[in-house]
């Protein structure tokens, strides 16, 4: 069978891709080797979400008493809340799978493998084996979860798959890596009645986030009882009866403590083996493809989307640069990726998002810039909602008031952040936003003041 292009992987981004080369009138089909969505939809971004919704309830559940309501709910389900996660997944999965039929495109079930730049060989579950033809390739086969070196297989080691299939909370709780996957899973299980450990090898958890916002969640879970050890790493787990023991190291110590579980969350590893790469001589680099700034690998006719190509690691990357493919393969001109405006959110308790340069790259750059901050606590709608904790940072150019970098904390701030994506894909500077006129009472109202701040004019502070 000819095609214009065929996608390797239905994840956000595969999926977006056929959909989207279908729109254009392009024959397109697509390969998957397990359920349609990819880990987003099955296994990462919408289950933890649910978990992180029935948290949220049972937070507001247990302080429902500060809103004037009382109540002796808030006993716990976990069977129930895995059960809503996996409906919800399944719902979605079958929706990828009714629009990519709706948009004709064949969907083959089976894993594959690329036999030249222009057919790939499928082999399926029952080991039958076709091979398809395209004029361009698209390769989206994800990523999975890094591994540790000396960390036994064991029902007491999960990686995120594992954690949203719990039938039981775990008393003691060791998770192995503070990046987005650590610290929602941390919020998580905290708020679920866990005694939560979190290790971090960096000198900060998220330490991607600007200094300030780390600092900050830092001091929210250490609140709720989370334990954070920074500049730690793991040595070793042993199994000792029920539990084990975790073997930490810090520069100057040894720590010994006993966990009944654990999770690890140190990253992503792009889904490369297999793909029979090596044959048509595609570079790969640290566990991921290279591709340029229009997801080109360095054979002409193939690309590479999502996590398999790079970080960050985010589903509305990977859909937007599926976009790109689907569009240049149609012969449109595109623009490139530019990672500068990916927004990144991570959903714990407070919330977390950015986009652009944190403090310390702009310094670093040697960029002249003036900063606006503006605490939550001096907003109407959060502290109706109870949402006081976390503020806005806005990190402006001073000659050219344009928005270098932008970093959220606090309840909501994951809705908030498309504006500045927003204003920076459309080149929107800080007058536009002095002078627009924001909704009162909203959340939205600090990205204002937060502007107005870096210029000394606000108001509400």
């Amino acid at each position: 069978m000819d095609f214009d292009l065929v996608i390797i992987g239905s994840g956000p981004g595969g999926y977006v891709a056929a959909i989207r080369g279908a729109q254009l009138g392009l024959k397109v089909a697509i390969i998957e080797k397990e359920a349609l969505g990819g880990v987003c939809l099955n296994w990462g971004c919408i289950p933890t979400k649910s978990f992180l919704r029935s948290a949220e309830v049972l937070k507001i559940i247990k302080g429902s008493e500060k809103y004037g309501i009382k109540s002796k709910l808030g006993d716990i389900d976990i069977r129930e809340v895995v059960k809503r996660s996996r409906s919800i997944a399944k719902k979605l999965s079958s929706g990828v799978q009714y629009l990519l039929k709706k948009n004709k495109v064949v969907i083959f079930d089976g894993e594959a493998s690329l036999k030249t730049s222009k057919s790939i060989v499928i082999t399926s579950k029952n080991s039958a084996v076709k091979e398809i033809f395209s004029k361009n390739i698209c390769i989206a086969s994800g990523g999975r979860p890094r591994e540790i070196s000396g960390v036994p297989n064991s029902s007491n080691v999960w990686f995120y798959k594992e954690a949203l299939q719990v039938d039981k909370i775990p008393n003691k709780l060791l998770i192995v890596g503070s990046g987005a996957i650590g610290v929602e899973f941390a919020s998580f299980f905290a708020q679920m009645g866990s005694e939560v450990s979190l290790l971090e090898s960096k000198p900060n958890i998220l330490p991607n986030e600007d200094l300030e916002v780390s600092k900050f969640v830092e001091k929210q879970f250490l609140n709720r009882g989370i334990k954070i050890y920074k500049n730690h790493s793991l040595l070793s787990l042993k199994q000792n009866g029920s539990l084990f023991e975790a073997e930490l190291k810090s520069e100057n110590k040894t720590l010994s403590l006993d966990f009944e579980k654990a999770i690890l969350a140190i990253g992503i590893v792009g889904n490369i083996e297999n793909l029979n790469l090596e044959s048509i001589n595609i570079n790969c680099s640290n566990g991921s493809i290279v591709v340029d700034e229009y997801c080109k690998t360095n054979v002409e006719n193939i690309y590479a989307i999502g996590d398999v190509a790079s970080p960050p690691w985010l589903a509305h990357k990977a859909s937007h640069e599926g976009i790109s493919v689907a569009e240049q393969v149609a012969g449109m001109n595109v623009h490139p990726i530019k990672k500068d405006r990916i927004p990144a959110c991570t959903y714990c308790d407070p919330e977390v998002a950015s986009i652009g340069l944190t403090e310390k790259e702009a310094v670093e750059k040697g960029l002249e810039f003036n900063i606006g901050m503006f605490p939550f606590s001096a907003n109407g709608k959060a502290l109706a909602m109870g949402y006081e904790h976390g503020f806005i940072k806005t990190i402006i150019h001073k000659a050219t008031g344009e928005f270098l970098g932008v970093h959220m904390v606090g309840m909501g701030v994951t809705e908030l952040i498309h504006n500045y994506a927003l204003a920076k894909e459309a080149e929107i500077i800080k007058e536009n936003i002095e002078n627009t006129i924001f909704p009162h009472p909203t959340l939205s109202e600090a990205i204002h003041e937060s502007v107005l701040k870096a210029s000394d004019r606000e108001i509400h502070i």
